[in-house]
């Protein structure tokens, strides 16, 4: 099975104690191990259910960006590395459970005005030294205020299948977990409300951030 579909150990049912809310906590998109994206994030919610996870404007990170035309996928598949970056225009807060396969995520503007809901589809989580990675499978699903999902990046998806990152049984796996997605509608999520402590400081790149 493609290294993006496979089984991996997932993050356990609450942080277990490895981490608090209000610590930074690394979360990483990972193929053929090399770091593709990688941002810190602040442990928001533990509710027991679900981890939630909140970064905003102004975090360092790194990513593969997208070229002049809209494309990313040849150079993700590719030895170069991801490049730094800093995280500009909205807030977000990214919930997961174990062994789901997307997380949900609210998007606010920079004034904590809402922007979107947001599913992405992706392998489990699985628990590193510095928080947890996963790998991107390129199609989305997003929502504006109505709550009607909508499908997002099938030109990235299609080109994927191409390239030869899923078989065509692995990508009627991811957009089967996207039509869950859409049937359920998995918003709101109770969070839309929710805003950061005043105290919580933009976080830094950690040392041992691109050690896979």
């Amino acid at each position: 099975m493609c290294r993006n579909l496979q089984n991996a150990r997932i993050a356990p049912l609450a942080s277990g104690g490895v981490w608090q809310v209000g610590d930074v906590v690394m979360l990483r998109s990972v193929y053929a191990g090399r770091v593709r994206f990688a941002f810190p994030h602040r442990l928001a919610i533990d509710d027991g259910k679900r981890l939630g996870f909140y970064g905003g404007p102004g975090t360092p990170g790194v990513w593969m960006g997208r070229d002049a035309d809209g494309r990313y996928l040849e150079r993700w598949v590719s030895d170069e590395p991801a490049h730094p970056h800093v995280w500009q225009d909205h807030h977000a807060l990214r919930l997961v459970r174990p062994g789901d396969t997307h997380t949900v995520e609210i998007f606010w503007n920079e004034d904590w005005s809402f922007r979107f809901w947001y599913a992405n589809l992706q392998a489990p989580f699985r628990e590193t030294p510095v928080g947890y990675d996963t790998t991107d499978w390129a199609l989305d699903v997003w929502a504006g205020g109505d709550g009607v999902p909508h499908w997002k990046d099938e030109d990235d998806f299609a080109e994927a299948i191409a390239l030869g990152v899923f078989t065509p049984e692995e990508a009627a796996t991811v957009r089967a977990e996207g039509e869950r997605v859409f049937a359920e509608r998995p918003w709101p999520t109770g969070y839309e409300d929710w805003r950061p402590p005043p105290e919580w400081t933009v976080p830094e790149l950690p040392e041992g951030w691109d050690v896979v």
